[in-house]
């Protein structure tokens, strides 16, 4: 089974500085990485998104389980045998039934599996019943926000502009200004000018799909707002879940980004909020229109 191999790191620090020259300067090399892999996934991801129904609700379930799984590496449950399998079932077979389009059995086949981890788990129950339920919400919100025909790829498509801008830009704001941190006990690379950065990428987002005739700008400026800021909130929760149990990368399974929780963390808060907001707006068919048209 899984094993917890993720920790934090002892590093040496009796390095001569003379020897370092600046072409081993690992944030450089950090940053090639990411940015190769980005061009490789994304397109990919926009490909799959693209083409909605089965291809994407495959890959939205084996994201998730993937999710799943180093969550309960992470808070040290990896070796929970029928809690992984309990997870992954529920997981896998609520997947099919969003392909087949009934999403009421895939809320009841999830329910089902909470209530197998909660009964089954030995230790760390409360964490363990946490992920599932965090993994479960990615994986509906990420498949009924799609699930509405042309509006939901275009929903989807401006959620994931949105978080990928408030990354990038607290990315590069932050390295380039740096300045007081923004919850140091927490995330200590985190600055507030990153934060702000983000921010305001995901206004320009919103106000590029506006500019190009989807949605008017003030309930996209206000939608985008909201998302970066519930993007930034997930991306310091799974940051603080980390902390809690003494864990650096969730895994290193996308290289330069580390694992899918570390990647996905803000995506997953902005997609279940946005689809909380459709749902409520538009009802389960119209979550995309909901969201685009105002």
């Amino acid at each position: 089974m899984l094993q917890r191999t993720c920790g934090l790191r002892n590093w040496d620090t009796s390095v001569n500085q003379d020897q370092v020259t600046p072409a081993a300067d690992p944030g450089s090399r950090n940053l090639l990485t990411r940015v190769v892999v980005a061009v490789v996934l994304a397109p990919l991801a926009l490909v799959i998104a693209w083409a909605g129904g089965p291809l994407w609700i495959g890959l939205v379930a084996v994201v998730t389980i993937g999710l799943f799984a180093e969550w309960l590496t992470i808070v040290g449950a990896a070796q929970e045998t029928w809690t992984v399998a309990a997870g992954i079932l529920a997981l896998a077979v609520s997947g099919l039934c969003l392909a087949l389009g009934r999403s009421d059995y895939a809320l009841i086949v999830l329910v089902i599996g909470l209530v197998a981890i909660v009964a089954l788990a030995r230790r760390q129950r409360l964490w363990s019943a946490i992920g599932f339920c965090y993994a479960a919400a990615a994986e509906l919100a990420s498949a009924l926000v799609r699930l509405d025909g042309a509006y939901g790829f275009v929903a989807l498509i401006f959620v994931l502009l949105v978080v990928w801008a408030a990354d990038s830009g607290g990315y590069f704001a932050g390295r380039a200004i740096g300045g007081p941190k923004l919850w140091p006990r927490v995330s200590p690379k985190k600055t507030w000018a990153g934060a702000i950065g983000g921010f305001i990428g995901s206004l320009i987002v919103a106000t590029g799909f506006a500019a190009f005739g989807v949605g008017k700008v003030v309930p996209l400026l206000l939608l985008g707002a909201v998302l970066s800021i519930a993007s930034q909130l997930g991306d310091l929760f799974e940051s603080a879940v980390k902390r809690r149990f003494g864990v650096k990368d969730s895994s290193q399974i996308i290289p330069g980004h580390g694992g899918l929780l570390d990647r996905l963390d803000g995506f997953v808060a902005a997609i279940v909020l946005a689809a909380l907001f459709g749902l409520l707006r538009g009802g389960a068919d119209g979550i995309g229109h909901a969201l685009m048209v105002w």
